[in-house]
């Protein structure tokens, strides 16, 4: 089946569809539109249509894009477009989090999957109320039950709407630990020794500092990993980017 051919199927399926469409899903779609027995698109053809489509949109002719998100594809309007995309929309895209209900999507996102007690003891506080509101802004879920803690309580993950709201595939795109460590540690290096001494010393003192890193203790870490991840969903919130494109 040619590519000319599937192309504005594509399109059309991802412009009407109000959820991410991964490959495989657009695959079967077009090939159960289309009806060719003899002929059917192909995984990678659709694959290569899509990289076509992304290519075409990204020029500067187009207001919105393809973009890859929520574990598929769909259209969504370039950042620059946001503001005039409000006007219309005004807060509907915008998803406030209180500082607990941000503290206590930090720690699902880094531990999952992790029970509510887990969650608790880093936090230090009750989170009944935090974990209820994340469920029913659908940014986390229930994926099952731990089998081998007493009681066998519920465990919870981040679910495919907090992957598509932050723009992300999966929780391995979330910022590293040890990154965002090391770019604080450079930071704070460079603002405490630019006065005490030459620029020699202190590119030695930033070294020194970044060297350090690597021996930052698990306490620490588990410790940062809640202000990484809220002051990321902070300025994801602030800037509001990426606004799907209305069907």
């Amino acid at each position: 089946m040619e590519l000319s051919q599937i192309i504005p199927h594509i399109e059309a399926l991802i412009f009407a569809s109000d959820k991410p469409l991964t490959s495989l899903e657009i695959t079967e779609y077009i090939n159960t539109a289309l009806g060719f027995i003899e002929d059917r698109a192909s995984h990678d053809q659709v694959e290569s249509a899509l990289e076509g489509i992304r290519e075409k949109y990204n020029s500067e002719f187009y207001s919105f894009e393809l973009k890859q998100s929520g574990g598929g594809w769909q259209f969504l309007t370039k950042p620059e477009y946001h503001k005039t995309v409000a006007l219309i929309n005004g807060d509907k895209f915008i998803k406030r989090l209180s500082a607990a209900a941000l503290e206590t999507l930090a720690i699902i996102a880094y531990k999952q999957p992790i029970t509510k007690s887990e969650i608790e003891s880093i936090r230090g506080v009750n989170c009944d109320y935090a974990v209820q509101k994340l469920l029913e802004k659908d940014l986390v879920i229930i994926s099952g039950r731990n089998e081998n803690a007493v009681g066998k309580p519920l465990i919870y993950s981040t679910s495919k709407s907090f992957m598509d709201y932050f723009g992300i595939n999966s929780a391995d795109e979330l910022p590293k630990i040890n990154e965002v460590l090391m770019d604080e540690m450079v930071k704070a290096t460079i603002m405490a020794d630019v006065e005490a001494g030459t620029e020699e010393e202190v590119e030695t003192a930033i070294v020194d500092k970044v060297d350090t890193v690597d021996s930052v203790d698990e306490v620490t870490v588990e410790e940062t990993e809640a202000v990484v991840i809220e002051e990321t969903v902070t300025e994801a919130g602030s800037k509001e980017e990426d606004t799907q494109e209305p069907a």
